[in-house]
């Protein structure tokens, strides 16, 4: 068999394409099936990878192979984003491959539909609703669930948080924002991030998540939008962080949790009208759930903030909550090739693509390219997206 020859490249790209990747040397070496020392010989230029190496390179480093043979190496990928998951002493943002190789997709989905929008002389729905710090989170609660448009006969009729979370993303998106799902990372590093770029800003949740919890940092990650405000979340307001971290935080959790679990309707609630004392039966707090489509520990917390609970309580039972959802395996159901694809990138998105393919704007290796989707899927695809 025929050696595979040398690739003649900048060594400098090579160091370029393992630092937007986010590796470090031997992290990088042991996904390329090499020895550390060899990679740092192809990057110093003292050994040369062949090209069937550098494809593999491409392939972990998630560059184009063409990217390797630019004269000069582009700009470091940064994360447009603040890490509210930080303590006090860490200034850099420092976060796994796998979490920046899904700040990158996200970022370049949405330079995709800034693409394909211009390609139609078209400009996307600005998303306008802004926010400060300084306002009552409930009116910012009751002005989202406006904006939205969703009444509380909706929400009830829901039942299942899985539909909760889909009606409630619709309505977000068609906001003018994007709501991706990540789906190869754990919830100890992500439960959420937002990037507050115009138009278009984005929202991502970890699918890893339940329905619920999915809903709750959507939520949480708009009241960053709304912030003017990028964010990496893990939505826990832990006492050690900086008191501008913890005070932006603790708003957006009250604005998801008022957003949600509108005060007025939940202090209506039969359940809440009828009952004495702040002690609450785990069957009340589950019946509750389900009528906002939310979890119990956001009900929880609701009924703290309205005073109808008391701090060690909620503190009792939040803790009881966490152990179980900690002892619980992450539900992972099964999605079909179309059905996952259309639940991790949202159906604009996927509306923007097949519209353009359509209209001959552009190729089926450019679908295939933005989709991740082999074209014998394409008819289910557009099947989950419908016309609207």
């Amino acid at each position: 068999m025929a050696k595979s020859a040398d690739a003649i490249i900048n060594p400098e790209l090579l160091v370029w394409a393992r630092t937007s990747a986010g590796m470090g040397l031997e992290e990088a070496a042991n996904a390329l099936r090499i020895s550390s020392e060899k990679l740092q010989s192809w990057e110093r230029g003292q050994t040369r990878p062949t090209v069937k190496q550098l494809h593999r390179a491409a392939h972990v480093y998630r560059q184009s192979f063409a990217a390797f043979y630019l004269p000069e190496p582009p700009e470091v990928f940064r994360p447009p984003v603040k890490d509210y998951r930080r303590f006090p002493d860490d200034s850099q943002l420092e976060v796994s491959s796998k979490l920046l190789f899904d700040l990158r997709s996200a970022m370049d989905r949405r330079a995709m539909c800034l693409e394909l929008y211009a390609d139609r002389n078209e400009s996307p729905r600005l998303f306008e609703a802004r926010t400060t710090l300084r306002r009552n989170p409930e009116n910012v609660g009751d002005e989202i669930r406006s904006l939205i448009g969703i009444h509380l006969d909706q929400q009830r009729q829901w039942r299942d948080p899985r539909l909760a979370f889909h009606a409630w993303r619709n309505g977000i998106e068609a906001l003018g924002v994007l709501v991706f799902q990540a789906s190869e990372l754990d919830l100890t590093e992500m439960r959420g991030y937002s990037i507050s770029e115009f138009p278009l800003p984005i929202i991502v949740v970890n699918r890893k998540d339940s329905p619920a919890g999915r809903t709750f940092t959507m939520f949480h990650e708009l009241g960053h939008l709304m912030l003017r405000a990028s964010g990496l979340c893990d939505l826990d307001a832990l006492p050690d962080r900086p008191p501008h971290v913890q005070k932006a935080e603790v708003f957006c959790n009250h604005v998801a949790g008022a957003a949600l679990v509108p005060k007025d309707h939940l202090l209506t609630d039969s359940i809440v009208r009828q009952h004495q004392g702040p002690t609450w039966e785990m069957n009340q707090l589950v019946s509750l759930s389900r009528t906002f489509g939310v979890s119990r520990e956001v009900i929880l917390r609701r009924l703290l903030l309205v005073g109808r609970t008391n701090e060690s309580f909620y503190q009792a039972t939040r803790n009881r909550l966490v152990k179980e959802y900690e002892r619980r395996a992450p539900g992972k159901g099964f999605l079909t090739v179309p059905q996952k694809i259309v639940d991790g990138v949202g159906k604009p998105f996927v509306r923007l693509v097949l519209d353009a393919y359509y209209a001959d704007r552009i190729t089926a290796s450019d679908v295939s390219e933005y989709l991740g989707a082999k074209l014998r899927h394409l008819d289910e695809i557009a099947g989950q997206v419908g016309s609207g």
